[in-house]
């Protein structure tokens, strides 16, 4: 697995899974921890959660799976989101603790705030650096911000602490290299990409059913959703973490990084699906 270095000075894996929708029923629990440590066991270190995911649902299955899998501490970087609005003092330490309870870990390696809510940003801020003291995360960052969110965060106090963003961003949304990610990386600020393959089509343009890629991906005996995520991943020089439950797909997902795209297929996923031209709305799911 390649690496990134975070601003922090910490790294961080340059692919890994998310875990939106698991947790959820109790039925497909076993199934899930399954899927989550065959992950693990195929090279994955990267896990990506958030406590509203199945009500913290999410966090116990990845923990189960974490349990499991055996994997040494060091070599895991496990990212959790605090909803909006236990973002403040009152409530963020308790969230934080409660995340790592269910994921049966002392630390996080990234702690984001899942959007922006009524909770002042500098009051976030400042709980985020005395978690950091208190050895409870080891970064912090955001998730949904746009570029006014990211200057305005940027004008706070310890603002510039924050390492990544995550934003929605797949082929068929790529508003944020218009200039969020141009932003981004002249501040090495990180950007994660959640749900890089559109959810299987549920956002709009299906991928897994384009000409443009599906001839791409004949090419390079590959499935779509491989070539997606590796234009991602090496083109884009984003931090894709698709989400599946699926042993097949996972073991797809993560074969994606030995895809070398060549310039002639990167030229024609450009044509497909053009960067922006101005300014859209920040895509948000």
């Amino acid at each position: 697995m390649n690496y990134t270095l975070l601003k922090s000075g910490n790294k961080i894996p340059n692919f890994g899974i998310g875990t939106w929708g698991l947790g959820e029923n109790e039925d497909k629990k076993e199934k899930e921890i399954k899927s989550v440590v065959f992950a693990l066991h195929n090279g994955i270190r990267l896990i990506d959660t958030a406590e509203m995911y199945g009500n913290g649902g999410a966090e116990r299955i990845v923990g189960e799976a974490l349990k499991t899998a055996d994997i040494n501490r060091d070599e895991l970087f496990i990212v959790s989101k605090v909803y909006p609005h236990n973002a403040g003092r009152d409530k963020i330490f308790d969230s934080l603790k409660a995340s790592l309870k269910r994921l049966g870990l002392d630390y996080l390696d990234m702690y984001l705030l899942h959007w922006r809510g009524r909770v002042p940003l500098r009051e976030t801020v400042e709980c985020m650096e005395e978690a950091k003291k208190e050895e409870l995360i080891k970064d912090w960052g955001v998730s949904n911000f746009d570029v006014d969110d990211m200057k305005e965060l940027e004008s706070l106090k310890d603002g510039d602490k924050c390492v990544l963003n995550q934003v929605l961003y797949y082929l068929g949304s790529r508003g944020v290299e218009f200039d969020l990610a141009p932003y981004m990386k002249e501040r090495n600020i990180s950007l994660m990409a959640y749900s890089p393959l559109g959810r299987a089509g549920e956002l709009g343009r299906n991928i897994f059913r384009n000409n443009t890629v599906l001839e791409i991906a004949k090419k390079h005996n590959a499935s779509a959703s491989q070539i997606a995520l590796a234009f991602i991943s090496k083109v884009s020089g984003y931090i894709p973490i698709p989400k599946s439950a699926s042993r097949r797909h996972l073991a797809e997902n993560i074969k994606s990084q030995n895809i070398i795209l060549t310039d002639e297929d990167i030229d024609m996923i450009n044509k497909e699906f053009p960067k922006p031209y101005k300014k859209v709305p920040l895509d948000i799911v």
